[in-house]
């Protein structure tokens, strides 16, 4: 007898409508759901609250990289880096610039990897986190020492091991683009590799790539020239033939194939968008390939010349493809659909048959979780058995009948279980299915192995934990939105995606980072008076508070939910439903869901019981420490009424505390002189008079100088000129700063605390410095690296860089001024 939704719902004391959400988010069935300890479900639900959302964030990241027609431009990332070493090539920088060491040798040509962490000169420290891995969308290991592995990373490029992942190092933090989307090995040479770049899984976040990187040596990485062109924005998969001498890449734009020594031709040999190609192991003849969003299949008997449409069903979205280890007749094929469907090929992919795809209780198994065109992934490597299957989507599940029954081997949200979100799976080079069953895995949290396929996942009921090992050492691929830290303590917090808020304090180490919050992270702040508290985000201004100096997750520290959140969101210990609070004690753009999905939010610096939120409108608390019941907590109010797109940034003066400075998505700003007022009046500036505030997109950040109430830093988003702009008369009048910068979203300002000519400022392609107030800058600098600067913070005078993609690096600049 299965379990109702309705039975379910009685028993577990939750709305019936929960049942199925629940159900979806943990890919699992009623029967799993009603075993499950009472615990268990309640961590479950509100981490099903906290899940990580791709979709959203995609459309979130893609709007800042947006020109004021709403575009973004062809070739765009690699005209910025071009015109950052031209820069460089034209005119060398000084040695340092504001205290900031800059690159002079070998810029775009490097003889050899960078160090490890970018650190060439020891000015810059990274900070981690190397335990809390990033989007992982590639796995390489060795045939001949599979100590050795590659994994390519989606914002923080590619990364090595030597030592089976015990420790990870970055094999060139000034990879011409670090959006790396996939690895392929040569089989008959295994020096060489390539890597593609630019992800082209509809998530809209994606960074663009630069087209195919190789190597020669696993040493020095190159760009494929023929492959630098719009064709190749987004390389989904490279599939090599046996011999190494032919190519095919699966891109945005069709499939390329390259049968020239010296990569310099290529021709489109499918001419629809293609996420997945595989050539059959043994037979270079054979090749099979998947649609990136359509729902077709191919084949080819010609070595990829020519393709044919396999016969199938009626399939939809992403289809992932893996031959069967054992006998190359057998295809699998994952297909999205609606939440995942297997089907079978016995006649090498020249057509498919519908497998059952069942759970364990004889119902559809949703194992892809209604997001299969972002996470699929499929196995069939046990050269013993062609019957042996794994699939993922949001979970891992295993299928010993060629798919037909699935079962459930991992858990997203247990810390001991796999990170949610597969992307690549990858025998170990002897895997033989008896002596040797390892297998890796690539996902949103890094890299993770099971020792032996057959033991992990094996507990009778979730969480399956069991056989689980994380390869996340050192691996520091971690994207943040956003981090804050307090000086007296030491400790930092950051926001990052799908990893939620992370902390580390100041004895701790790159790899001891701590969660203290799920999901996907946003914005931090941290209270200079009292160095246990701190604050951070989940999507939407789901502002919540940590009262224990950021040491504990508050689940183990026995903290109820209802007294962290404190936009006045609840979980009712009751009946585990979630709730709001009535007015005053909620922020109702974060009811409504209209606030960006990385909402901005600030703690005042004159008074740190003062928090202001972006939403539709501005909301502001006077008092943020106060304690939270299931009815009360911080009471916010509107200071600012809508103007018609959401707030992406705020700025408080430093020692002015009615001087506020709010950005909107459009690129309007806005300021008050009295905004302690119980409702302030607002006037947006730099709409009229000689130098007005051009830019009519995202504004990214808003920096106010301390002392100075009329001089503020406006940065913007898109991928043009002039992204950069400062007033230094209450926003009358504006200077653009921005015209020496690359052509790319500035995401990031600093000042120095000392000397306020001297300027730090973060953007898509790295940091940049200045010593005149903006006027000029340096061309770029030894550090962090080429992926993007989302944040920059003080701790005193040490400059915390906060990446997306390499995690987080400090450089002291107390030496300066």
């Amino acid at each position: 007898m299965t379990t109702s939704d309705e039975e379910l719902a009685r028993a577990r004391k939750i709305p019936v409508d929960q049942v199925p959400l629940l159900r979806e988010a943990r890919g699992t069935t009623n029967e799993t759901l009603a075993r499950t300890p009472e615990g268990a479900l309640r961590k479950a639900l509100v981490r099903l609250d906290r899940a990580d959302l791709p979709t959203e964030r995609g459309m979130f990241r893609l709007e800042q990289l947006r020109d004021d027609e709403g575009k973004v431009p062809e070739q765009a990332l690699e005209t910025a880096l071009g015109q950052m070493w031209t820069a460089v090539r034209s005119s060398p920088p000084s040695p340092v610039t504001a205290g900031v060491p800059t690159l002079q040798d070998g810029i775009g040509t490097r003889a050899g990897p960078a160090p490890t962490a970018g650190m060439a000169m020891t000015a810059w420290e990274w900070l981690g986190p190397g335990n809390i891995g990033g989007r992982t969308r590639g796995l390489v290991v060795d045939p001949d020492d599979p100590d050795r592995m590659w994994a390519a990373s989606a914002g923080g490029g590619v990364w090595h091991t030597g030592d089976g992942g015990a420790w990870w190092a970055p094999v060139d933090d000034f990879l011409g683009n670090l959006a790396c989307a996939c690895l392929a090995m040569d089989p008959a040479d295994h020096r060489r590799l390539y890597v593609g770049t630019g992800e082209g899984f509809s998530n809209g976040d994606a960074l663009r790539g630069s087209g195919i990187f190789t190597t020669a040596d696993t040493v020095t990485w190159v760009p494929l020239p023929a492959t630098q062109t719009p064709d190749f924005h987004y390389v989904s998969r490279i599939a090599v033939s046996s011999t190494g001498e032919v190519l095919i890449a699966a891109t945005g734009t069709g499939l390329h194939r390259c049968d020239d020594p010296a990569r310099a031709t290529w021709r489109r040999v499918l001419d629809v968008p293609v996420g997945d190609v595989r050539f059959d192991p043994g037979d270079d003849l054979r090749a099979v390939a998947g649609a990136m969003a359509d729902g077709e299949a191919w084949y080819t008997r010609d070595g990829g010349l020519t393709w044919t449409p396999a016969a199938r069903g009626p399939w939809g979205g992403r289809v992932e493809l893996a031959y069967a280890a054992r006998t190359s007749e057998v295809v699998y094929a994952s297909v999205e659909a609606t939440d995942g469907e297997i089907w079978r090929s016995d006649d090498g992919g020249a057509s498919y048959r519908r497998r059952g795809t069942l759970a364990p209780n004889g119902l559809k198994a949703p194992y892809l979780g209604k997001q299969g065109w972002y996470d699929n992934a499929v196995w069939a490597g046990d050269p013993t058995d062609e019957d042996l299957l794994v699939v993922g989507g949001i979970n891992l599940w295993r299928s010993t009948d060629g798919g037909h029954r699935l079962r459930e081997i991992s858990t997203w949200w247990h810390g001991r279980s796999v990170h949610a979100d597969q992307h690549a799976i990858v025998s170990h080079p002897g895997y033989d299915g008896t002596g040797n069953r390892t297998v890796f895995f690539g996902n949103d949290g890094g890299v993770f192995k099971a020792v032996d396929l057959a033991a992990v996942g094996t507990e009778p009921e979730p969480p399956f934990t069991a056989g689980w090992t994380e390869l996340v050492n050192n691996y520091g691929a971690t994207q943040f939105y956003g981090g804050a830290g307090n000086a007296a303590s030491g400790t930092i917090v950051g926001g990052a995606q799908d990893n939620g808020t992370l902390a580390v304090g100041p004895a701790d180490g790159s790899e001891a980072w701590r969660s203290i919050f799920g999901g996907d992270g946003g914005w931090c702040a941290a209270d200079p008076t009292d160095p246990d508290v701190f604050y951070g985000e989940y999507v939407r201004l789901g502002i919540h508070r940590c009262v224990d100096g950021a040491t504990t997750d508050g689940e183990s520290a026995g903290v109820p939910w209802y007294e962290r959140y404190i936009n006045g969101q609840v979980l009712n210990p009751v009946d585990n439903t979630w709730q709001w609070k009535p007015v005053p004690y909620r922020i109702p753009d974060a009811m409504s869901g209209s606030a960006l999905f990385i909402a901005p939010f600030v703690l005042d610096p004159n008074a740190p019981r003062r928090l202001l939120a972006g939403g539709m409108s501005l909301w502001r608390t006077d008092d943020a420490k106060a304690p939270n019941t299931l009815s009360t907590g911080p009471k916010w109010r509107a200071v600012k009424p809508p103007a018609g797109k959401p707030v992406s940034a705020i700025a408080v003066a430093p020692g002015h505390p009615d001087v506020i400075w709010v950005g909107h998505t459009d690129g309007r700003v806005f300021r008050t002189g009295d905004g302690t007022a119980p409702m302030p009046s607002w006037d947006r500036v730099g709409v009229t008079g000689p130098r007005p505030l051009e830019p009519a997109r995202y504004c990214t950040c808003l920096t106010a100088v301390a002392g100075d109430p009329d001089t503020v830093y406006a940065a913007f988003g898109g991928y043009v000129r002039g992204n950069l702009w400062v007033s230094r008369d209450g926003g009358a009048q504006w200077a653009n700063l921005g015209s020496a910068l690359p052509a790319a979203p500035v995401r990031a300002l600093a000042v120095h605390p000392r000397r306020s000519s001297f300027l730090y400022c973060g953007t898509e392609v790295g940091l940049f410095a200045s010593e005149d107030g903006g006027l000029s800058w340096s061309p770029t600098n030894e550090g962090p690296t080429n992926c993007s600067v989302d944040d920059l913070f003080w701790m005193d005078a040490a400059l915390v860089c906060v990446t997306h993609g390499r995690g987080m690096f400090r450089i002291d600049l107390s030496g300066v001024g």
